[in-house]
């Protein structure tokens, strides 16, 4: 009988061919609930083990597309101007005593910088101009991001051409002095083109707050005061300092007394002449010809602002006929403490002049015991005595 060898029965496979061989069990299924193969384990209840359908396990494997995940935030418009809130708002252009009045009512989902309670108020500006000229705040309403103000800013000596030509610009700002920062935080703004008002009729408006523009603007008053050159403002890009401020003046001619009553009511939007951003205002009137004190006076210094309130009168003796010879000269001056007083603006009130100048001048003197008062803009130039 032959012997068989050590092979006999077995068939020899090389490291090759076993390597060949194809041991993969298939596609790989997915599992639908890894609880299934290992399930938690829980003090408190009694393990329960669920057997794997194996026809699910051996149902071939399908793709399908995520399905979108429901978003816990409300549903609303992306747009940065709605995600930092609205602001209602009132506008009143009263034409016949010449003011604008902005009544903030309240502002609605306000988006703070930081979590949390937020102290807010809104700051007004007139657009082109000087910024702290125009500028006009509400109170601050604490602790919430809905505040109700509720409050009116008045801008005395607005007229139907500032009307025609200025912007209001609304800003919801929040309260540096209870955080211990420099500058009030903005929390959004706004920009309405007063000529769509309609005088003498009220316009409420609700309207959503946008991002703050910043730009740079050239300096044009005081620069070697050693103020910047330039200075960031969120105004519009035009250069100011072509206006220099407004004056409320009232005149009468007392037949009683036989002479001119004067009154230098107030000023409005003054041309800043100090490093803080402000002035200490003054007002000086000449009548010329003329010689002695009588023909001289000035008023109180109001401190630190540019729209001062005097409501001080002042007289001048004389006929109707010699009076309509002369001029007023009006000037406005900031009163400096151990130099030179710097120059604001001027007008001048004559038989000469023109305009609405020419007219309170001629009105005044044409009728007695009757008191007429008018905003004048203020020129950039000191009234010429030759003139």
């Amino acid at each position: 009988m032959a012997c068989a060898g050590p092979a006999s029965g077995r068939q020899r496979v090389s490291m090759q061919e076993h390597m060949a061989i194809d041991v993969s069990p298939g596609p790989i299924r997915p599992i639908h609930l890894i609880s299934d193969y290992f399930p938690h384990f829980y003090p408190f209840l009694e393990p329960v083990l669920r057997v794997p359908d194996r026809q699910a396990m051996l149902a071939p494997a399908t793709y399908s597309a995520p399905q979108p995940q429901p978003n816990p935030e409300p549903e609303g418009d992306s747009d940065d101007s709605t995600a930092l809130g609205t602001l209602e708002f009132t506008l009143l252009f009263d034409s016949d005593n010449s003011a604008l009045h902005c009544t903030a009512h309240r502002a609605k989902g306000l988006k703070p910088p930081a979590a949390g309670s937020v102290d807010t108020y809104v700051k007004a500006n007139l657009l082109p101009g000087a910024s702290k000229a125009s500028q006009l705040r509400t109170r601050t309403v604490r602790g919430t991001k809905e505040p109700v103000w509720e409050e009116t800013l008045t801008y005395h000596g607005f007229t139907c051409q500032d009307a025609g030509r200025k912007t209001l610009r609304l800003c919801v700002c929040e309260d540096s002095r209870l955080r211990r920062r420099r500058r009030a935080p903005y929390l959004g703004e706004l920009r309405v083109p007063l000529r769509k008002l309609v005088p003498n009729r009220a316009r409420s408006f609700d309207i959503c707050l946008e991002k703050r523009r910043l730009t740079k603007r050239l300096k044009s008053l005081d620069t070697a005061r050693g103020m910047s050159l330039y200075e960031e403002e969120e105004m519009e890009a035009e250069v100011f300092g072509e206006e220099r401020g407004r004056i409320l003046l009232s005149l009468c001619y007392s037949s009683e007394r036989g002479g001119l009553l004067v009154g230098v009511l107030r000023c409005a939007h003054l041309a800043p002449m100090d490093a803080n951003g402000y002035s200490d205002p003054f007002v000086r009137l000449f009548l010329h010809p003329g010689s002695g004190k009588k023909s001289k006076y000035k008023t109180s210094v109001r401190r630190k602002t540019l729209n001062p309130e005097f409501n001080e009168e002042f007289f001048y003796a004389g006929h109707r006929e010699e009076l309509a010879q002369k001029a007023l000269l009006v000037s406005v001056w900031d009163y400096d403490l151990g130099t030179a007083d710097d120059f604001i603006g001027g007008v001048q009130l004559s038989g000469r002049a023109s305009g609405e100048r020419l007219r309170h001048w001629r009105e005044c003197l044409g009728h007695c015991d009757h008191r007429l008062e008018l905003w004048h803009l203020l020129d950039s130039v000191p009234p010429q005595l030759g003139d």
